[in-house]
């Protein structure tokens, strides 16, 4: 552009922020953007874009486009996997090139499928991060994620997620690492210090269930066992609730006993320990205290 003096001024990179991402779904979810500077080149495409790696572009991720010029814009996002952590910032391109706003991570949410058993209570029909009832003892599929007691749904859930030994001082731990410690006591822990506040209901701080589901307590789960065949394994797997054994997570960050046992956390605390229902195939099941630090099932009951 060109100003009084007739100097010519080179157009710069707009200027955008990214609006919150709302309307969070299985498989949508709500953002945008403001440009509040065109740099002095007209805008002449401007969007969101967006993938399961951070710093998305144009060139590498999904995207939408939403008009052009400057101002406040909105965008529909689309096609997202249930239970996944995703990336978006907005964009907004003028004859110098393209600029991005503030990168924004969300996650979607699971499908809420449920059953009822002879209790009279609702539970969730599928372990947290499972992606369908499991079909038989050893389908992976049915397994669902791992969560370290009293964490929210920040990635370290994952079995693919990679590990820290540096506990966390707060209740957010503001990152995806699965954090261990050197051995498993009775105080073994991934927050310093512990705070037995958390998941203590629906409205529970870090609560991972759905709104209106929580954690389960220990009568909860204790109630159900009576009603089944077998109170072991084989017992979780033949009732309504289908329980497979999906195995543990231990405090070195190692999965281990897939297919053999199952452990599920309770919301119930025992001075430093959490109750936690142990099923193994052979033997009956327990529902014994175990340090927060292992990475055990989830299975979320209405409140």
């Amino acid at each position: 552009m060109f100003v009084a003096n007739n100097d010519y001024v080179a157009p710069t990179l707009p200027v955008l922020s990214t609006t919150s991402v709302s309307s969070i779904g299985t498989t949508t979810a709500t953002s945008g953007g403001t440009i509040t500077a065109d740099g002095g080149s007209y805008v002449v495409s401007r969007g969101v874009v967006w993938s399961t790696s951070q710093s998305p572009t144009i060139a590498l991720s999904t995207k939408t486009v939403n008009g052009t010029g400057t101002g406040f814009f909105t965008s529909s996002i689309t096609g997202l996997s249930q239970s996944t952590t995703y990336y978006v910032r907005s964009y907004a391109t003028n004859s110098t090139g393209t600029s991005y706003g503030t990168q924004i991570s969300f996650t979607t949410t699971e499908p809420i499928y449920t059953v009822t058993t002879s209790t009279g209570r609702i539970w969730m029909d599928r372990n947290l991060g499972a992606t369908r009832v499991p079909t038989s003892q050893i389908d992976a599929q049915g397994y669902g994620d791992l969560y370290q007691w009293g964490r929210g749904k920040d990635g370290h859930q994952l079995r693919t997620s990679t590990t820290t030994s540096n506990q966390s001082t707060s209740d957010i731990v503001g990152n995806a690492l699965f954090i261990t410690t050197p051995g498993n006591t009775i105080y073994s822990d991934w927050r310093t210090p512990q705070n037995d506040n958390l998941w203590q209901g629906v409205d529970g701080i870090n609560n991972p269930c759905p709104a209106g589901f929580r954690i389960p307590t220990k009568a909860e789960w204790e109630a159900e066992i009576q009603t089944w065949s077998s109170r072991n394994a084989t017992g979780a797997f033949a009732s309504i609730l289908k329980l497979p054994p999906a195995g543990k997570r231990q405090y070195d960050g190692v999965i281990s006993t897939d297919n053999t046992s199952a452990y599920y956390w309770t919301s119930t605390i025992s001075q430093t320990q959490v109750f936690s229902m142990n099923l193994t195939s052979t033997g009956a099941y327990s529902t014994n205290a175990y340090p927060r630090v292992n990475g055990y099932s989830c299975r979320c009951i209405k409140n």
